[in-house]
């Protein structure tokens, strides 16, 4: 026990000694290697403080001090110049061996190497320099002068140059055998790639001689035999005419080639060779034709670059992203699972059953599913009970039950049942955390995933957004919608990477989705002039949503010119690298546009906002930009016909009245929800009835917070530019109208920077947006900037202030 314990404490003083040694060596090569660069930059003044080493009040201008002077001057000066840099350059290779274990360079080669040319070199550049003693160092100089004196500058290069070769010869085996011996090896193999591209060109084609056998006791056939055999034949095969029985089947037999020595008497062969005319009557010419194939190029290029280096990955400029953990999502002790009381239910069965027998309406089965916060319970009633019987007695039930919101489906679709919808007296709360975690949301291989909640059937519920493709929210105030926008907001930063989704909020009231600033460079997109990416003004809010149709407009071109229907399909022809980006071709990352209160837009702006809208609605869904628009007032005005139309995905929290029903939902069932996160979700078949996840702001907050830490891009995702009607007008137009004020000053600024931004004016002259593009306009009118370019700046015509004065002299 005493030895191995020895043993241990010798290993880790062994290890302790080499961990300094191998400190000490890499601070002195990173010491070594400041002074000597610094030592070139100082030497002048720092020459003159050598002999005050000790003195307080004099210092050096070398970063490492007098010592680094002191260094550089030993070295360097007065020592082998700049060669002296090999010296840190080994200490720290050698630093890296001790510490690590790891051989970046073989020591004792590099030492052997670094000898030599320590020697060498310092030689070499005193000889084409001088007294240049930065570079050849004194010793050098010195060494250099006294072989000069010996041999002389002529003497001395051969010398210097002799021993060069030497030293090659040695290192790299350059003897005159090695290197002709290695020179006929090249010369070989070169000479047989080339024959075997010419057999590959042309391959060896059999030529057919047909043998007539004149013997009549042999079987008469034909042989045939190969060309190679036919020309290892002697010239004097001819003359003998002796006849040889050939032994062959009744079908003709074909003889391979063989080499001449298996013939034991070519002499005994006599072959009769017919003309020429004779074999082309005899031999038919079948000509086979093969069908060109069509080679794509392109395709062919791109999968050679695919071999080469792999699919393209969006991911890999943001490798390192993290995405959130479920830790961040609170774990709420009040949360239990859903516990079964028999009593509450049996107590409510005896109720239904009651009241239906009042009026007559017989029951032959019950059935009940306990949800979160719904029980349903499916009755199936006798034969000849009229389903409108039954659901004319909705309001009588609820008065037997004594409960709030009571809903009927009469029939449930796919069932022959009818059902019974009744709050939970103590219902359960479902947490994001929980649908987050669940196997149906982790597993998913949706799009666009989303997570609502759990069902009557107390099932995680996830659907895919770029399915639906649009979505449309609706409820009272208070009664869950934002936290619905916020689990559904949630929900996709848990399954999407930054290089694959971008959201574009807008938010009227200003404070519900703020939270959602700090991943700016990671998911938002903004216009390009914008100063922050969550939207609350209502111009810019126009100017958005019609630059997002010009996204669509220039996306559905990407498509047109790859050849394909929709973004899933275009973004896997570009991953496998079939799309050129030189002609304009990127990874296009889905676009989610998120409205918190979509009645405030329609008050406000009207036909602007709605026209975009519906635009994006109808012809959005194939490139990948999809809508999510929520508002607390489901009128007529606010969702409209063209509205309703395009959006068959609807999301309804509890109303105040069947008539917002009827709005949000085509029919009766939001009004008679309990609230607090019970909603109906429909996407034009049957309405689905769950219990939103309840995310709280702190939640949403840890997020954010986790997403924006992280690495990302250098700025939110840029939408094409947009400045309004003004810029699809002729441009003399706006020049003609009344002139800016501040136009002329506009324009130095522009001619100054060189840069044609509307963005610009802004930040240098402190104006809004809505003024800047229209002196933007007349600058373009004017012949000062070019037109409009997308999300590119415009580009600047005038190259001088003194040519913009007399332009705007003679304006």
């Amino acid at each position: 026990m005493k030895n191995n314990s020895n043993d241990e404490e010798i290993k880790r003083k062994k290890s302790l000694i080499k961990t300094i040694l191998g400190l000490l060596l890499l601070v002195s090569s990173i010491i070594l290697l400041i002074s000597f660069i610094s030592f070139y930059f100082s030497w002048k003044d720092d020459q003159s403080q050598l002999t005050s080493f000790f003195n307080k009040n004099i210092t050096a201008e070398n970063l490492i001090g007098k010592i680094g002077a002191n260094l550089g001057e030993i070295f360097i000066f007065n020592g082998i110049g700049i060669i002296a840099f090999f010296i840190p350059f080994f200490l720290f290779i050698l630093s890296i061996k001790i510490l690590f274990g790891k051989e970046i360079l073989k020591i004792w080669k590099l030492l052997s190497h670094g000898i030599f040319f320590i020697i060498w070199i310092p030689i070499f550049l005193a000889m084409i320099f001088g007294t240049q003693w930065l570079l050849s160092g004194l010793i050098g100089f010195e060494v250099y002068d006294y072989l000069k004196t010996l041999l002389g500058t002529v003497g001395t290069a051969i010398l210097l140059f002799l021993t060069l070769a030497i030293y090659f010869i040695l290192e790299f085996n350059l003897s005159v055998d090695a290197v002709s011996t290695k020179f006929n090896t090249l010369k070989q193999k070169k000479e047989i790639s080339v024959s075997e591209k010419e057999e590959e060109k042309e391959p060896f084609e059999e030529e057919i001689i047909y043998e007539k056998i004149e013997d009549p006791k042999t079987i008469k056939s034909e042989t045939q035999i190969s060309k190679s055999v036919k020309d290892s034949l002697p010239k004097n095969i001819e003359e003998n005419k002796e006849e040889i029985p050939i032994i062959s089947s009744l079908e003709p037999k074909v003889m391979e080639s063989k080499p001449v020595e298996a013939i034991q008497s070519p002499t005994e062969f006599e072959i009769d060779i017919p003309a020429d005319e004779e074999i082309i009557d005899e031999v038919s010419l079948t000509i086979e034709e093969t069908p060109i194939e069509n080679i794509n190029e392109e395709e062919n290029i791109s999968e050679k670059i695919v071999t080469e280096f792999g699919p393209y990955d969006p991911k890999l400029e943001l490798a390192r992203y993290k995405y959130p953990t479920l830790d961040l999502l609170k774990a709420y002790n009040s949360i239990e699972p859903i516990t079964i009381n028999n009593e509450e239910l049996e107590e409510n069965k005896n109720k239904i059953v009651t009241t239906l027998a009042n009026y007559g309406i017989g029951i032959s089965s019950i059935k009940a599913t306990i949800g979160p916060t719904v029980t349903l319970y499916e009755i199936v009633p006798e034969a000849g009970v009229r389903i409108s019987k039954i659901k004319n007695l909705e309001d009588d039930i609820a008065l037997s039950l004594a409960a709030l919101g009571i809903r009927i489906i009469a029939p449930i679709p796919g069932k022959g049942t009818i059902g019974i919808e009744v709050p939970n007296s103590n219902p359960t709360m479902v947490s994001m955390r929980t649908v987050i975690a669940s196997q149906k949301f982790q597993k998913t291989e949706m799009e666009l995933p989303i997570v609502f909640g759990k069902t009557i059937s107390n099932e995680t519920f996830v659907t895919d957004l770029a399915k639906m493709p649009h979505l449309l929210m609706a409820g009272a105030t208070g009664q869950g919608k934002s936290v619905g926008l916020n689990a559904i907001v949630t929900s996709l930063l848990y399954k999407k990477h930054p290089s694959e989704l971008k959201f574009v909020f807008v938010d009227p009231k200003k404070v519900e989705l703020t939270l959602y600033n700090k991943i700016e460079r990671h998911f938002l997109a903004k216009l390009p002039d914008s100063e922050e990416a969550i939207i609350t003004d209502t111009t810019k809010v126009i100017n958005t949503l019609n630059s997002l149709c010009v996204e669509m407009d220039n996306r559905y071109k990407l498509l047109q010119s790859a050849y394909v229907r929709t973004i899933k399909e275009y973004n896997e022809k570009f991953k496998e690298r079939k799309l050129n980006p030189e002609k304009g071709h990127r990874f296009l990352p889905y676009i989610v546009l998120v409205i918190d209160e979509f009645a405030d837009l329609i008050m406000t702006a009207g036909k602007e906002v709605e026209l975009p809208i519906a635009r994006l609605a109808q012809l959005a869904r194939a490139i990948g930009i999809h809508l999510i628009i929520a508002t607390q007032r489901p009128s007529v005005n606010v969702i409209t016909g063209m509205i309703k139309a395009n959006f068959p995905a609807r999301v309804a929290f509890r109303v105040t009245s069947k008539i917002d029903s009827r709005t949000i939902l085509d029919g009766n069932g939001a009004d008679q929800l309990i609230g607090k996160g019970d909603m109906l979700f429909t996407t034009g078949n049957e309405l689905i009835r769950m219990q939103c996840a309840f995310v709280d702001t702190p939640e949403v907050d840890k997020i954010t917070e986790y997403i924006g830490s992280q690495q990302g891009y250098t700025d939110a995702y840029l939408l094409p530019e947009f400045y309004g009607e003004n810029t699809s007008g002729n441009g003399s137009e706006a020049l003609d109208s009344k002139k800016d004020e501040l136009f002329n000053d506009a324009a130095r600024v522009i001619v100054s920077a060189q840069q044609g931004s509307t963005s610009l004016i802004q930040r240098k002259m402190s104006l809004g947006y809505n003024r800047a593009g229209r002196i933007m306009d007349q600058l373009e009118a004017a012949g000062i900037v070019g037109p409009f370019e997308g999300s590119k700046a415009r580009k600047v015509l005038i190259t001088d202030l003194n040519t913009l004065e007399q332009l705007l002299e003679n304006l």
